[in-house]
């Protein structure tokens, strides 16, 4: 199926984790992939302004080897990374527009929407901007791409109807996870009719690398199949799905990726029960039960970040890689202006507060002796 008059085959070259060659992109191995991909038919490239030499990579390994009618690039604009002006904010565009070589952008997207990042787009009215540049043959279709909850996406499509698709997180894991939300995003998404491209269908590689029990269902299910396949597929399987964007990082995994998309149609019944027993069997592992609701947050004397420590520390239970889990407590915590779980003064205001009866205070003690502390 075809969308925003476009025919566009449901695998995405996400250029966010290409390969590395000491410390830099390994453009040679880029091309190999590029040329791979498009043989196959596909043709959807992701890169943004925000990953490092991704733009520059692109342009050697895409731009300047195939017709520029012959693919479709898109790029985003992060206007709350370090921009205090309307001006800053427009220049990552020109950056894009030089670095890429495109001459324009097929998919331009408002990158990283929700929490407090959508002020920087109102406030420098980037969304008047983008339509100016779509009339000037810069930019042929507009979305943003959204990191939060559905009850924050829906008043961003209503205000901002003009928005032709939005780019979500989507994978079988974060379904219904009451902090990722992939299952009621999407849902509003259909409701206001925007075709959705889906980030994240392997969660960041997790999905490769799962816990054991749910390996032993897939491969029990198809033994000849990778375990990371069936989050692309569950992804690209959804109706209204413009293409679902996989960050590849070598040739095995372009390989991979395109052995089982080449012919892709849908799921078949038995598909879908394999993906429901995985998703079953990630249930029964022991979580923290917190849901986000952040009423301990409105109680905490100190403004410790609850949330975001358990959001982590279920990720580390989850998947086993610290690293990561590390860098989501960071990031949700520190990053979003929250005191560390080792700043707890184990005053209990948050436990009276939570509707969920998490011993929180004991939680945040695993959080520091397994997460934050070396």
């Amino acid at each position: 199926m075809s969308y925003l008059g476009e025919d566009i085959r449901k695998l995405g070259f996400g250029l966010m984790r290409l390969p590395q060659n000491g410390d830099k992109i390994d453009v040679e191995q880029v091309k190999e992939m590029v040329d791979l991909f498009m043989d196959a038919g596909f043709t959807y490239f992701d890169t943004a302004w925000a990953y490092a030499g991704s733009e520059d990579a692109i342009r050697q390994a895409l731009v300047e080897r195939y017709p520029r009618e012959s693919f479709q690039l898109a790029t985003k604009n992060a206007a709350w990374i370090n921009c205090k002006t309307r001006e800053e904010a427009i220049n990552q565009f020109e950056t894009s527009l030089k670095q890429t070589g495109a001459g324009y952008f097929d998919y331009y997207l408002l990158h990283n929407l929700g929490e407090g990042r959508t002020k920087y787009f109102d406030d420098f009215d980037m969304w008047t901007w983008v339509q100016e540049k779509k009339k000037e043959g810069k930019i042929k279709h507009v979305g943003f791409s959204f990191h939060s909850t559905a009850d924050e996406l829906e008043p961003i499509l209503q205000q901002h109807p003009e928005m032709e698709f939005v780019q979500l997180q989507i994978n079988y894991a974060d379904w219904d996870s009451p902090s990722v939300q992939s299952r009621a995003c999407y849902e509003v998404a259909r409701k206001y009719d925007k075709p959705v491209i889906v980030m994240e269908p392997v969660k960041g590689g997790m999905l490769a690398t799962p816990p054991q029990s749910v390996v032993d269902v897939l491969k029990a299910a198809e033994p000849e199949s990778s375990v990371a396949s069936w989050g692309v597929r569950f992804a690209a399987d959804l109706e209204g799905i413009i293409t679902v964007l996989s960050g590849m990082s070598n040739v095995e995994q372009m390989k991979d990726n395109l052995s089982y998309m080449k012919d892709f149609t849908h799921l078949n019944e038995d598909q879908k029960k394999t993906l429901e027993k995985a998703q079953e069997e990630l249930a029964k592992i022991p979580l923290i039960p917190c849901t986000t609701c952040d009423y301990c947050a409105k109680v905490c004397p100190l403004d410790i970040g609850i949330s975001g420590s358990f959001t982590a520390m279920n990720l580390l239970t989850l998947y086993g890689d610290k690293a990561a889990a590390k860098g989501q407590e960071e990031w949700l915590v520190g990053g979003h202006g929250k005191k560390s779980a080792t700043e707890c003064i184990k005053c209990g205001k948050c436990e009276e507060a939570c509707p969920q009866h998490i011993a929180i205070r004991e939680n945040l003690d695993t959080v520091v002796s397994q997460l934050i502390e070396k």
